[in-house]
């Protein structure tokens, strides 16, 4: 495995400036350690280099470097559209630029169609309390005080139904993510983390919206300036993780990513295995948050998108899990 900890050690540039922390969380946030390296973080200049004139990306070249020391935040979006698989490393610009406004085009058409059901949707507003009641039926009047909006009719087609109970969730998930960034510390980018959400879970009924998309979503938000490059990039992303997020009665979405951690304990530290297991937790269900939002919550925000790039986790999105290059695991 890939072994990142050089890259914690004192020295080089201190990059906390590009994500800062309000004042008053300071002392509640993990101590960022990841610094930019000259000669190992994927810099500004090496990153333009690897293009040719036409657009065509080296990305072999790109992925060594990264591996060696992370990406410099001033260009960790762009990077992070060929990480996630939003464009093909053989693209030309001009091919990519087709494709983006595509894509633009097409997020914002989708937005317009959840405005035109629920009109807080691209207002710079969100809900954290109920719009509708279960039964599709509007809310009694004397529960919808200081709400922005509220359903006035009855709600009778079941996916619009469904889709509407799940928004104040997604709204108190959103007020809760990343809430010590000063970034959030902006309604209008708390709403623009609420639409992307919400817009992903009315086009995906079949897994919805769970707990720790917000994770998952957040860094999109704070990389990409434009709202629908970050719609496209966690689109990405949850194709390879939705089913972290999948849970039935009998089986939970990580299980299997449970029972990997256990053997791989058991064989590097087994007495630790067996000391929790004499506490019950052999099943390993402390570790369900950690895998399911990949640690995002484990490390402060510069450190936690670091271990994405430097691991399996982001390195491999591009690709795929089981052809990943063989020096990018060594």
């Amino acid at each position: 495995m890939i072994c990142c900890g050089f890259m914690w050690k004192s020295g080089g540039e201190d990059l906390q400036g590009f994500y800062p922390v309000r004042e008053e969380c300071v002392a509640d946030v993990p101590r960022t350690r990841f610094k930019s390296r000259a000669g190992k973080t994927l810099s500004a200049r090496k990153w333009h280099a690897a293009f040719t004139g036409d657009g065509h990306l080296d990305m072999e070249r790109v992925l060594r470097r990264i591996q060696r020391g992370g990406i410099h935040p001033s260009i960790k979006g762009e990077v992070w559209e060929f990480l996630l698989g939003a464009y093909d490393p053989d693209s030309t610009f001009e091919e990519r630029n087709k494709l983006r406004n595509h894509r633009r085009e097409q997020y914002y058409a989708w937005k317009e169609e959840c405005k035109n059901m629920v009109p807080l949707v691209g207002s710079g507003k969100f809900v954290t309390m109920a719009v509708v009641a279960e039964d599709g039926q509007p809310l009694e009047e004397s529960s919808v005080d200081n709400q922005e909006w509220v359903v006035k009719t009855a709600i009778t087609d079941k996916r619009v139904l469904q889709w509407m109970l799940v928004l104040s969730q997604i709204g108190l998930d959103v007020v809760r993510t990343d809430r010590y960034l000063c970034f959030y510390e902006s309604e209008s980018n708390q709403a623009r983390l609420w639409d992307i959400l919400s817009i992903y879970t009315w086009l995906n009924p079949d897994i919805g919206y769970v707990q720790g998309m917000n994770d998952i979503c957040s860094p999109m938000i704070i990389l990409l300036e434009d709202e629908a490059d970050a719609f496209w990039c966690f689109e990405r992303a949850m194709r390879r993780l939705r089913e972290n997020f999948r849970t039935t009665a009998t089986s939970m979405g990580v299980q299997t990513q449970l029972g990997m951690l256990s053997q791989v304990i058991k064989t590097v530290d087994p007495r630790l295995h067996q000391h929790l297991e004499d506490l019950d937790g052999g099943e390993y269900l402390f570790a369900i948050r950690m895998l399911m939002v990949l640690f995002r919550r484990e490390f402060s925000f510069l450190d936690a998108l670091y271990l994405w790039e430097v691991t399996r986790f982001c390195l491999c999105f591009y690709f795929g899990y089981n052809n990943c290059p063989h020096f990018l695991m060594s």
